[in-house]
C-alpha cells in the first residue's frame, strides 16, 4: 500500500479517534481505504512513547500492530549499537518491523534485513529509503534457510518470535521460532558472533548451561521495566560471562552494573543491624539477573537480610543502580500495627520484599490506599524480625 499525500493527512486529522468508530463509518470516506488508515494509527499509538522518533515521521508505514508491539524501544536498540563493531556486516534473520536493522545500519557498515512476510519487507524497503537508511539490504524469505547461504557475515542478529498457538507467550528456547539452540551452529560457522534477543522472562541460569556459547548477557530494562535479554555468543568458551544490568531511568539517564554468576557465587553477604538512614531497592535488570550479593561488595550498603533484596546506609549514594529512599521510621509489625497504621499512613505506595503477604492482602489489613507521597516497605530484618519501613524519595 501506498502512503499518498491524502492518507498521510487522513492519519494525522484522525490520529485520536477511536478506531473502531472509524471502520464503522468507512462509508463517509469512499475515497479512503479506511483499514488500512485505522492499522496505520492504532500501530502508531503502539510505538508512541517506545519509539518517538518513528511515530513523529509521517513518511512511515507500519505493516501490522502487532510488529508495532513487538518491535524494540528506541533506548534499546540504539543499546545495541555498542555490542557491534562499525566496519562489521549484520545479518537480521528476523527483520520484522525493522527498527533494530535501522538502528544497526547506523553503526555498522552493511545491513542484511531477511523477513518471510511480503508486506513487511515492502514497508522495510519503503522506511528504510524514507529514514535514508541505504546501507540496509531487504531479502524476502525463510531467515533459518538463508542464514546457511550467507557469506561475508561477520554478525547475525535474531529475535525469536516468543508466541505459540493461539498467540500464547512462550519462554522455553525451544518454543520459539526460529529455534536459536539448532541455529546456533549454523551461524557460528558463518559469523564471528551472534546476538539473539530472548524474553525477558527466561532464565539466565539456564541459558547458560543451555548455550556455553555464550560471551555476555545484557538485561535492559525501561523505566524499571525489564524488556529484553540479549545474548552474546561468539564460541570462544569465555568461562565466565559477563552479565550487563542496565535501566534507562524516567528522565532518559542509564544505570549501569556489571557481575559474573562466579562473583556473585564468591561475594561476602554483608547484612545491616538496623535499618540505616537511607534505604535502596535495585532496579528491575539487577533483580532479574540475580547480582544481590555482589552490590554490597560494589557499593557501600548492607542488605536488610540474606532474602529482602533490600540495601540500606547511613550516607546517600547518588549513583546506587535503583531507587533510593530517606528513611521516615521502622514499624515492627504485628496484628494492632495493622488496625492503627491508615491513622498516621493512609495512602501509600507499598513494596514487598521477603515478607509473607501479597500487596494486595496488606492493603486489605491496614485499609492504606494506593499512591501519595509515602513510600512503605514491608520487609524481613536480618534478626527475622518483619517490620513497616516508611520512606520518602531523596
Amino acid at each position: 500500500m501506498k502512503l499518498t499525500e491524502e492518507l498521510k493527512h487522513f492519519i494525522e486529522a484522525h490520529r485520536q479517534d477511536d478506531p473502531m468508530r472509524l471502520l464503522l463509518d468507512a462509508a463517509r470516506y469512499p475515497e479512503i481505504d479506511v483499514p488500512f488508515v485505522v492499522e496505520q494509527i492504532t500501530a502508531r499509538r503502539q510505538v508512541r512513547d517506545k519509539l518517538p522518533s518513528w511515530y513523529e515521521n509521517t513518511k512511515l508505514i507500519f505493516p501490522a500492530k502487532i510488529a508495532a508491539e513487538q518491535c524494540s524501544s528506541e533506548q534499546t536498540a540504539l543499546y545495541k549499537q555498542r555490542l557491534v563493531e562499525a566496519d562489521s556486516h549484520l545479518c537480521d534473520l528476523t527483520g520484522g518491523l525493522g527498527v533494530d536493522s535501522y538502528y544497526y545500519s547506523q553503526k555498522v557498515n552493511r545491513v542484511t534485513y531477511i523477513e518471510r512476510f511480503p508486506s513487511y519487507c515492502d514497508a522495510a524497503r519503503h522506511n528504510f529509503s524514507a529514514l535514508g537508511a541505504s546501507n540496509v539490504e531487504v531479502i524476502e524469505g525463510d531467515g533459518t534457510e538463508i542464514a546457511g547461504t550467507r557469506e561475508g557475515v561477520d554478525v547475525f542478529y535474531l529475535d525469536p518470535a516468543r508466541r505459540g498457538e493461539g498467540n500464547k507467550r512462550v519462554f522455553a528456547l525451544t518454543d520459539c521460532e526460529p529455534d536459536l539452540l539448532s541455529l546456533l551452529p549454523v551461524l557460528l560457522g558463518k559469523s564471528r558472533k551472534v546476538i539473539a534477543k530472548i524474553s525477558p522472562m527466561a532464565d539466565i541460569k539456564m541459558l547458560l548451561e543451555l548455550l556455553p556459547e555464550i560471551v555476555a548477557i545484557h538485561v535492559l530494562s525501561v523505566k524499571n521495566e525489564c524488556k529484553e535479554l540479549l545474548l552474546v555468543m561468539d564460541g570462544s568458551g569465555e568461562a565466565a560471562p559477563t552479565i550487563t544490568c542496565v535501566n534507562y531511568t524516567t528522565d532518559g539517564s542509564e544505570q549501569s552494573f556489571s557481575f559474573t554468576l562466579e562473583n556473585e557465587h564468591n561475594a561476602i553477604i554483608n547484612c545491616a543491624d538496623a535499618v540505616g538512614r537511607y534505604l535502596y531497592e535495585p532496579n528491575a535488570s539487577i533483580l532479574k539477573a540475580g547480582a544481590f550479593k555482589s552490590l554490597t561488595s560494589s557499593f557501600p550498603v548492607k542488605k536488610l537480610h540474606v532474602s529482602s533484596h533490600l540495601y540500606t546506609s547511613d550516607v546517600l549514594l547518588d549513583n546506587f543502580s535503583g531507587r533510593s529512599f530517606i528513611v521516615e521510621e521502622v514499624f515492627p509489625f504485628s496484628s494492632k500495627l495493622c488496625k492503627q497504621i491508615a491513622k498516621s499512613i493512609p495512602q501509600a505506595n507499598i513494596t514487598i520484599r521477603n515478607f509473607p503477604m501479597t500487596v494486595e492482602v496488606l492493603r486489605k489489613k491496614t485499609s492504606i490506599k494506593e499512591g501519595g507521597e509515602v513510600y512503605l516497605f514491608a520487609t524481613t530484618l536480618r534478626t527475622d524480625e518483619r517490620v513497616l519501613v516508611r520512606c520518602s524519595k531523596s
